[in-house]
């Protein structure tokens, strides 16, 4: 008895695993963000795009595709040609995720690695075909006008192959080494006009200043010569006294003490 209840319950339990397998095998789960494309060994591709959950399939006749729908960065090297002929180095950021609705028709005509077949190739395109209406210099003075255009036709582009693009964005943009020396040798050349412009207009304001106080000095010996004449020999006793008393004041504050003879001061004695 305990034999044969063994076995049963051998057998029951090797019937609930394979039972248990096969229903395992028959679900399969997608995460969140993702969603599914069916793949039927007799149908082919499923028009139907499943969402996140746990679903149901037919063991070994079907097999679920499965998308990663949420955005993704991804960044694009470009060397292109302006509108001048300058080599141009642009590095687009790219942030892109597939169309829920178009996952057959990417997974069928394109493939599970539609980035790596589309994006490059589409990105190359758009940006040589922009970068070529803009000479160098309206590549930097112009760069919003540039990266919102590149974004417009990069956008309408990818939607063709069932991209929806997120962000755009122009992360690098560097020139040739020809075309840098030459800006760099032009923006020493203004440095050094304006330097020189600077010298000139300091030299002419200097000479100005001569000018000017040249003729204040001119001035001043008039009025000087004018006022002797009026004042006579008054002004120059006037000055005399004033310089003595000068004189006085500058001995008295002195540490060594000094005299002065009694009487009139020695300036005043001077001859007329």
């Amino acid at each position: 008895m305990a034999a044969r209840l063994l076995e049963t319950i051998g057998k029951l339990g090797l019937g609930l695993a394979v039972a248990g397998g096969v229903v395992n095998s028959a679900l399969y789960n997608v995460d969140a963000g993702h969603n599914a494309v069916m793949f039927d060994r007799f149908r082919g591709v499923q028009d139907v795009v499943t969402g996140e959950g746990t679903h149901f399939l037919i063991p070994w006749v079907q097999k679920p595709i499965i998308f990663d729908c949420r955005s993704r960065p991804r960044q694009v090297p470009v060397v292109t040609g302006s509108k001048d002929l300058q080599n141009v180095n642009i590095t687009l950021r790219i942030l892109f995720r597939p169309m829920a609705n178009q996952l057959p028709r990417i997974f069928t005509t394109i493939g599970e690695d539609y980035d790596e077949r589309v994006l490059p190739s589409i990105t190359t395109e758009i940006l040589k075909s922009v970068v070529a209406r803009f000479d160098a210099g309206e590549l930097i003075t112009q760069r919003e006008l540039v990266s919102r255009q590149v974004s417009e036709d990069l956008m309408e582009r990818a939607a063709t192959f069932g991209l929806i693009l997120d962000d755009v964005s122009l992360t690098h943009l560097t020139f040739g080494k020809e075309f840098t020396e030459a800006v760099e040798a032009k923006q020493v050349s203004q440095q050094e006009a304006e330097r020189a412009r600077f010298i000139v207009e300091k030299a002419e304001q200097q000479k100005k200043a001569a000018v000017i106080s040249a003729e204040g000095d001119s001035k001043a010996a008039e009025l000087i010569a004018s006022s002797l004449a009026d004042a006579g020999d008054g002004l120059i006793e006037l000055r005399k006294l004033e310089a003595a008393e000068d004189i006085a004041y500058q001995l008295s504050r002195a540490r060594n003490v000094t005299y002065l003879p009694s009487g009139q001061s020695t300036l005043l004695q001077l001859p007329q």
